[in-house]
């Protein structure tokens, strides 16, 4: 019996290790994949950093294992985008029914927030078009929520601040990206521009990453801190739902 080359055997245990990667509903840590797939852990280590490199899984803040950028990359392809916006358009329709605010559905491409979908506002002042325009994401809260959930890499360098009250420095927008993680939505008032605000929540998919995001935006006349928190609840609720057709269980949210 003719024995496989060891090249072979390599790609046929570097894609046992990315199945399992792709195919859990939460990330995997080092330990969890040593001890199913049954390799060493030398073996083991090598396999991960060859798939990083070829950004195939990548590591979350804890260290653990998730889907790397390249699917995410592969995702955002104008077939899968023009898919995602069809599949979308009925929950936006409704977020923009109960709030008559501007609604856009954005994705991360690269280090960029690229908005796919809007639905406008109902009110003659509202948000202009932002599809296609491209802004400070750290500034905005759609940017603010694929952030803090690993879906965008931090911005380098320091940081742009059209408005003074946009985040003055990295340690303060660590801040305010660890509040969103901990309460699962992202706000900006005047930080993009004066007079602007937006509520924000994420889109997750099959293993619980966050693969877009969906805001209400429009004048800080209407956009107050008052009914922030209610516009928050009609996203998380309508977005549980998009997400559920993803895919996504609610259950893998505790553990992402």
């Amino acid at each position: 019996m003719a024995t496989r080359p060891l090249g072979s055997q390599a790609v046929d245990r570097a894609s046992a290790l990315l199945a399992l990667v792709v195919e859990s509903g939460t990330p995997r840590t080092f330990t969890s994949l040593v001890a199913e797939l049954g390799l060493a852990k030398s073996t083991t280590s090598r396999l991960l950093h060859a798939l990083e490199r070829s950004r195939l899984v990548q590591r979350d803040r804890n260290g653990a294992f998730r889907p790397g950028a390249l699917f995410s990359i592969y995702a955002a392809r104008p077939n899968a985008l023009y898919d995602l916006v069809e599949l979308a358009r009925p929950t936006l329709r409704r977020i923009g029914e109960r709030t008559e605010e501007t609604v856009n559905l954005s994705v991360p491409r690269g280090r960029e927030v690229v908005q796919i979908a809007q639905i406008d506002s109902r009110y003659l002042l509202g948000s202009t078009n932002w599809v296609g325009v491209d802004v400070p994401a750290h500034c905005t809260a759609l940017g603010k929520v694929l952030y803090a959930f690993d879906a965008l890499p931090l911005p380098p360098g320091e940081l742009e601040r059209p408005t003074p009250q946009a985040p003055a420095d990295r340690a303060e927008l660590e801040r305010v990206l660890a509040e969103v993680r901990e309460r699962g939505w992202a706000v900006s008032l005047d930080e993009l521009e004066v007079g602007l605000g937006a509520v924000a929540a994420p889109v997750r998919g099959v293993d619980g990453a966050v693969v877009a995001a969906v805001s209400v935006s429009g004048p800080t006349t209407r956009i107050t801190e008052h009914g922030i928190t209610r516009l928050a609840q009609v996203l998380v609720g309508e977005l549980c739902g998009l997400s559920a057709q993803l895919g996504h269980h609610l259950t893998q949210d505790a553990a992402t």
